[in-house]
């Protein structure tokens, strides 16, 4: 049996994979781990709860409390919210831990249950690993007055955090600096329907919301980061200044310039590394960002002096990386962005303002700014129905990787990993030519197939 937590946290298809029993097991395990270790006897642990609106979050979250409180844990329920704003509720109130329900940009069928540690962060691989092991392993259950409480947030969080998101770019009492603004907003049907938009008009932009009316089966349904189809048609619809688009749980963000061109994760951290070194607050004049970045974005920060530090995939690994050495952007190409002052995890609304502020103060449109970071032509396949586990290590494959590569030489690379929340295998080729990128990424692709084929 394969280790149960992925890259974030424990995902799969709702009510097969990820049950109430298995839900109900992990609160009672992760009151034990993470509600009780370093602090003194007689501890009444407290945590956090957030979920996004798909359907089946309603009974994986009961469950998820039951088991918490049923251990000995009070809980805070806050309903609907994004990732980042139970993150930073973590953070923020004196809570042990958070637990957000989510499956973030996996279609509705599927749920997840990731955990937060004191502080707002995600858990350290030997710390899921501990909630494993407690797993059904025989515990004292408290009695009595000694069980825990659940109470239900009634708005508030949702409002704190909204005013924390647009105090990061000074939007303060009569100060609105996105005035003059019209952004189009696709909000998933996620967990960002209502803070999304409320943030960006609080911070005084004129606001086009789209996708903002969860029903619990249309979440990331044909529309959010990614299926920006609908963003790109209304942005230039509505004669919008951009757009931006969010997944289910709010913690990645796209955008889309005034033409409807698309704007990725890479682009926006480089414009936003760009903005941050010309104000002296990029730590080390370093990004962080993973394998999968293009090319091209390395070789325009590069140009502009600032140095890019590479990490696996996966937010939690960028994070890692810039919590080890202070540093203070960082994030992905699918729009997990991190701005370590202002948020412990990626988080797709206050990347939407961050880059609403850069537009507004430097009086340039989204399409001259992310023109500063060029794209490499790239071509990213995946391979689904193979056996992942082996992509390392098939010597006949990682045989053809090398001549690939070879072939491309310095012009471009190949990235082949496997997925940490779906059952499949990612070919990413960059090159010269989109034609080159293609043709090189259909052959490794076709390799897959026939080295992995369960």
């Amino acid at each position: 049996m394969g280790r149960l937590f992925g890259t974030d946290g424990v995902r799969g298809l709702a009510n097969r994979d990820v049950t109430a029993e298995l839900a109900l097991g992990l609160g009672v395990a992760s009151a034990n781990v993470l509600g009780r270790t370093g602090q003194p006897e007689g501890h009444r642990p407290r945590a956090v709860i957030g979920r996004d609106p798909r359907a089946s979050g309603e009974f994986l979250g009961a469950a998820v409390t039951a088991g918490l409180a049923s251990a000995g844990v009070n809980v805070l329920d806050v309903g609907v919210l994004p990732t980042p704003a139970v993150a930073f509720l973590t953070s923020t109130l004196d809570v042990d831990f958070g637990v957000m329900i989510s499956a973030s940009h996996n279609p509705m069928a599927d749920n997840g249950i990731k955990f937060l540690a004191r502080g707002g962060i995600k858990l350290e691989d030997s710390l899921e690993d501990e909630i494993e092991r407690q797993l059904d392993t025989v515990w004292d259950r408290p009695l009595g007055a000694d069980v825990g409480r659940v109470r239900t947030d009634t708005g508030s969080a949702g409002a704190d955090y909204v005013e924390h998101l647009i105090g990061s770019i000074g939007a303060t009492g009569d100060a609105l600096p996105l005035s003059g603004l019209r952004i189009a907003v696709d909000c998933a049907n996620g967990a960002a329907s209502d803070v999304g938009p409320a943030a960006l008009r609080a911070a005084g932009a004129d606001v086009v919301v789209m996708n903002a009316s969860p029903d619990g089966r249309n979440i990331n349904e044909k529309c959010g980061s990614n299926h920006p189809e609908q963003l790109q048609a209304v942005v230039v619809a509505s004669e919008a200044d951009f757009g931006v688009a969010f997944d289910g749980d709010a913690d990645r963000c796209i955008a889309v310039d005034h033409r409807g061109v698309l704007v990725d994760g890479d682009q926006i951290m480089g414009v936003l590394a760009l903005a941050e070194k010309d104000k002296g607050r990029l730590h080390e004049d370093t990004l962080v960002v993973t394998v999968m970045s293009n090319l091209g974005l390395i070789l325009a920060m590069r140009e502009a002096g600032i140095r890019t530090v590479q990490t696996g995939v996966g937010d939690r690994y960028v994070l890692e990386e810039m919590r080890a050495n202070g540093y203070t952007l960082g994030g992905e190409q699918s729009g997990h962005i991190i701005l370590s002052q202002f948020a412990t995890t990626g988080d797709g609304v206050l990347t939407a303002l961050q880059l609403a502020a850069r537009i507004q103060e430097s009086g340039a449109k989204l399409a001259d700014l992310a023109g500063a970071v060029p794209k490499l032509p790239q071509t990213l396949l995946n391979v689904p129905g193979v056996d992942k586990a082996r992509a390392a290590t098939d010597e006949v494959l990682q045989e053809a990787v090398a001549a690939a590569e070879s072939r491309l030489g310095e012009t471009g690379r190949v990235v082949l990993r496997s997925s940490g929340t779906e059952p499949l295998v990612r070919v990413m080729v960059e090159a010269a030519t989109q034609a080159s990128a293609d043709a090189v990424a259909e052959s490794l692709a076709a390799v897959v197939r026939d080295r992995l084929a369960l």
